[in-house]
């Protein structure tokens, strides 16, 4: 008879009769109780009464009723944890059982009681197995350890049981390393500042002689330990790879993504120019292809990771596009990832083979899969330049099948093409135009409008093809609105005296029928620009646009690196690093790849940017929509200054972007001016590209939360002096306005960093607590270097000091009530960097070199201090005295300052001892910053 008469209930079936049974003389009676126990349990019955009961049975020789009683007593010691202490002299005894079988069971299952009063009995116990004399009971026991340390860190560290796992590295048997290792792993995960994987030459070496004759998981947990390894050379990263790589054979797919990974991380190291090298390349694919022929969810894994894998190393699989092919039966999740591998490997080679299976792709029956491989047809295109005329004669030919949604997406895809290589393939609008009746999504009809707008002087109907959109307006959504508003304003730039009216109707349209504040006020912008300066209208709407870039899709480079560490886990999955889903008070630590050594094959990857190079290789990151960032980016606060610099006394920022070139850079290679905000609001939009600047060292961190890289190095330079100005406290964000949160604060600099030093005071009545910080993009890359740390929660009527060191405003805070906004003007002064002193030749000959245009005087009134005390106080703020002079009288000191973004400031400063008035003259290369560096002078001066 089988078990299943356990989970059939008898007549009575009551506790009471299963206790007289648990109570009996005879073994076999006493096994089938216990047994009926068991399965009342796993239907969910209580049967937590009969908890001494159980318990007697312990003391028997059987091994099976043993492991029955014990499965009972770990399910039920939470809830009775007095009693279970009644078990606690059997654990002890069976440790010291000869069967080691019954030694690992005992050991095993003490691990599993969560309850504190047992833990402490334990110790002894585990000590002895961790010591025990056969590698199952050690194995056992090394697993036993983590579970401890999960229910009592500090009596395994008291314990000296760490140290003792330490040593299990070093054992005999294969088996019980990898279980250490992955004890110590699940330890290290949940304490990441402690560093108990101290691993070394020698430990690594016990690793991967056990790694050939352990379980598939035992193979696993090695892998991932190796692979948070930092070799320290090219030479031992090369022994590495060479005795992990016939992992790659291993049946197990787990194993075989460990082992990708390891290799992955460790190729870092590795010079291109070794034949290993290349060896290594050809060694990778084969696997990775054969985890194609698994099942569909075994495949999407792969190809995940291999999304990753093609993105850093793309040579790996650059012969293997045909595996990429889609099957009729894939799943469409799988044929979606194939799909996108295809174009990231498409190559001039291959470009006929990928185009035909794309165009076959796109006469299948799924739609959404369609759709993709339509588009997939125009990526290709803007990536391999030689195959666009191909591309675009495929398209016309889908075109042609009339299939609407076929039709649309070609549209679409076109317009970017048309983007990439302008004048080239404008031919084909009129087979384009003719399909505009069929067209119904939003996205298919704004692009066929701006092909319309943009070439309107090639279409002899394009009023009338607009005219037709113009009938249904208010009924198009928003997309198609403002596409339709801006492509009829390039049309009255092109032919104004057609359409006249056509303008006026789409103006009156979305300035006074519509409720969407972003169409109205493109509309009053357009209306303004055509009223006051119709040839600025011009420049603004017919300006030449930038080309699109190939792979708009590609994962920013520093998170694919973090990615690539994490290859065979959830993140590779979901291609996001794990501190994005994983909750919890266990620390995510950041892992990277190791920088790469050798010298010409990091210039010549096309997929890493140099380990040295300036921040200007490095992409910046694009704020998602949802990003707090996005949101900061379009606030508008304040209209840019135009016209003379005003003279106030106060330090402000005005309207241009200080990102000059640096003094000893080419004019070319200057960094792009954004005007149109001040450096403290963050510009009034567009993104900046740093050029590589010779004299200013840049580095590039992720600051927490915003995604923006430091993009100047502020940590540089010399220790501060102890007289650098810092400017009283004013209130930032008033109370009132950030539902009782006030934020008072000033600027410092200290020891080459900035910081920014803030009182939080909490008004309300509530507590405050979830504090976060984020800044908006500016002009001197200033971002918070750490997150906003505060401990405790924030009471009512209570303040707390924070003083905020920034890596390199406006500024969004966020608490548990709300997210709120305010913006600062940080004083130029704690911008001026330590290693601002020129040599004294330097000094004359770039004084000289700079054009006198660029000089500029200004008096600095009501100061009564001398030659000496001037030279000392602005020492202190970074601005150093190079020479002085004495001139009929008058004392002429001569000085030099940096900005964070290497800019070069000269001066001249005139002092007349019984005249209060100075004279200052200024020579910088970006003369625009001249007004600020005055401000500067003297706010230092006056306080």
């Amino acid at each position: 008879m089988t078990d299943s008469k356990y989970f059939t209930t008898t007549k009575k079936g009551e506790i009471f009769e299963l206790k007289a049974e648990l109570n009996s003389d005879k073994k076999e009676k006493k096994k089938e109780a216990v047994k009926k126990v068991i399965a009342s349990m796993t239907v969910g019955k209580d049967v937590s009464a009969l908890f001494p009961d159980v318990v007697n049975c312990m003391q028997t020789d059987n091994l099976e009723l043993k492991k029955l009683v014990y499965l009972y007593l770990m399910n039920y010691a939470k809830s009775q944890p007095d009693m279970a202490i009644m078990a606690v002299n059997t654990f002890v005894k069976d440790c010291e059982d000869p069967n080691p079988l019954i030694r690992a069971l005992a050991v095993r299952t003490m691990g599993c009681i969560r309850v504190d009063k047992i833990t402490e009995y334990l110790c002894e116990p585990l000590r002895k197995c961790l010591k025990d004399e056969d590698p199952y009971v050690r194995k056992t026991a090394a697993v036993c350890v983590a579970k401890l340390h999960d229910i009592n860190a500090q009596l395994v560290e008291d314990q000296g049981f760490l140290d003792t796992l330490k040593d299990l590295i070093s054992d005999s048997n294969p088996m019980v390393v990898a279980n250490a290792v992955a004890a110590l792993s699940e330890i290290a995960e949940s304490h990441p500042s402690s560093n108990l994987l101290d691993l070394n030459p020698q430990s690594i070496n016990k690793l991967l002689t056990a790694l050939n004759e352990c379980t598939e998981w035992g193979q696993i947990f090695i892998l991932d330990c190796l692979a948070n390894y930092m070799p320290k050379d090219d030479r031992e990263a090369q022994s590495i790879c060479e005795r992990v790589t016939p992992r790659l054979s291993h049946a197990n797919s787990a194993v075989v993504l460990s082992a990708v990974k390891v290799l992955m991380k460790f190729m870092e190291m590795l010079s291109k120019d070794l034949d290993y090298y290349g060896t290594l390349l050809k060694k990778l694919a084969p696997p990775l292809v054969t985890l194609l022929s698994a099942e569909p969810e075994l495949q999407y894994v792969a190809l995940r990771n291999i999304n990753l894998i093609v993105q850093k190393r793309p040579e790996i699989l650059k012969h293997e596009m045909k595996v990429f092919f889609v099957k009729y039966n894939d799943p469409i999740y799988v044929k979606l990832e194939k799909l996108d591998i295809m174009i990231r490997l498409a190559s001039q080679a291959n470009i006929a083979q990928v185009l035909a299976e794309l165009k076959e792709y796109a006469t299948e029956v799924d739609v959404d899969f369609v759709r993709k491989a339509v588009r997939a047809i125009g990526r290709c295109a803007i990536k391999v330049e030689q195959s666009a005329e191909r591309c675009v004669s495929t398209l016309l030919d889908l075109i042609q099948t009339k299939v609407n949604y076929v039709v649309q997406e070609a549209i679409v895809v076109i317009k970017d093409i048309f983007r990439k290589y302008p004048n080239k393939y404008e031919s084909v609008i009129a087979t384009l135009c003719e399909n505009l009746d069929s067209l119904d999504e939003p996205e298919a009809r704004a692009a066929m409008i701006w092909i319309v707008g943009e070439y309107a002087e090639r279409i002899d109907n394009a009023d009338e093809l607009l005219e037709s959109f113009l009938e249904g307006f208010h009924d198009e959504s928003t997309q198609v609105q403002l596409q339709l508003l801006t492509a009829i304003v390039k049309l009255f730039l092109k032919k104004p005296t057609e359409t006249q009216e056509l303008v006026q109707q789409v103006l009156s349209l979305a300035t006074q029928d519509s409720d969407n504040p972003d169409l109205r006020d493109r509309g009053y912008i357009y209306w303004r620009l055509l009223s006051t300066d119709p040839v600025a209208a011009k420049e603004v709407v017919l300006a030449e646009k930038p080309l699109i870039s190939e792979e708009t899709d590609l994962i920013e480079p520093t998170l694919l690196d973090e990615l690539i560490c994490y290859i065979g886990t959830l993140a590779s999955v979901y291609h996001k690093p794990p501190s994005a889903f994983v909750e919890g008070s266990r620390g995510v630590v950041h892992k990277s790849l190791p920088p790469r050594t050798g010298s010409s094959e990091s210039a010549e990857s096309p997929d890493t940017a140099p380990s040295g190079g300036p921040a200007a290789d490095q992409p910046s990151v694009i704020p998602t929509q949802g990003d707090l960032l996005g949101d900061l980016l379009n606030l508008d606060l304040g209209p840019p200054v135009s016209g003379p610099p005003m003279a106030t006394s106060a330090v402000q920022m005005g309207a241009v972007d200080l990102l000059g070139d640096s003094l000893m850079g080419d004019e070319s290679e200057g960094l792009r001016s954004d005007v149109g905000g001040s450096p403290a609001m963050g510009g009034s939009g567009g993104s900046f590209t740093p050029a590589p600047s010779t004299t200013a060292p840049t580095n590039v961190g992720a600051p927490l939360g915003s995604g923006l890289g430091d993009l100047f190095d502020l940590t540089g330079g010399v220790g501060t002096l102890s007289g650098s100005y810092v400017a009283p406290k004013t209130v930032w964000l008033p109370a009132m306005k950030a539902k009782g949160l006030e934020i008072s604060g000033t600027f410092s600099r200290q020891v080459g960093s900035i910081s920014m030093d803030l009182v939080l005071t909490n008004k309300a009545l509530q507590v405050m607590s979830d504090f976060a910080i984020q800044f908006n993009r500016n002009s001197f890359g200033l971002a918070p270097a750490a997150p906003l740390q505060v401990h405790a929660p924030l009471a009512p009527n209570q303040s707390v000091e924070i003083s905020l060191p920034l890596n390199n405003l406006q500024v969004a805070v966020k608490n548990n009530i709300d997210v709120f906004y305010f913006s600062t003007l940080y004083p130029l002064h704690i911008l001026f960097v330590e290693d601002g002193k020129m040599e004294r030749q330097m000094f004359l000959a770039t004084w000289k070199d700079i054009p006198n245009e660029n000089e500029t005087q200004f008096q600095i009134k009501d100061c009564s201090l001398n030659a000496d005390a001037v030279s000392s106080k602005l020492q202190g703020s970074n601005i150093f005295t190079i020479a002085k002079r004495n001139v009929e009288g008058q004392d002429m000191l001569y000085q030099s300052l940096k900005l964070t973004n290497g800019i070069w400031v000269l001066a001249e400063l005139r002092i007349q001892p019984s005249n209060p008035s100075f004279t200052l003259s200024l020579k910088c290369r970006a003369p625009e910053v001249s007004q600020y560096i005055y401000q500067a002078y003297e706010t230092i001066l006056k306080n």
